[in-house]
């Protein structure tokens, strides 16, 4: 497999995750502040941004990272108030 095909894979992969994530949400079928919300942002965030640095196109990297890490953050502060 080359790699342009590998990378568009990801992306692929990444977007559905994030439409996965946010349908979800729309839906009510998962809470804003789930684990699994979270995960799929992070997981979803990331590919895209593995796939956003192979084709050089840095503005789209940079939203996909601090996507990532709101998520990262998110899941922190969740953690940090159900150990209370």
């Amino acid at each position: 497999m080359n790699n342009q095909l590998w990378f568009d894979a990801i992306g692929w992969v990444g977007a559905i995750a994030l439409l996965i994530a946010y349908g979800m949400v729309s839906h009510k079928k998962l809470e804003a502040d789930s684990a699994m919300y979270q995960f799929l942002n992070i997981s979803g965030s990331l590919l895209l941004a593995a796939n956003t640095i192979f084709y050089g196109s840095y503005p789209s990297t940079f939203v996909n990272l601090i996507w990532a890490g709101i998520a990262v953050f998110a899941i922190a502060a969740r953690k940090r108030v159900a150990s209370r």
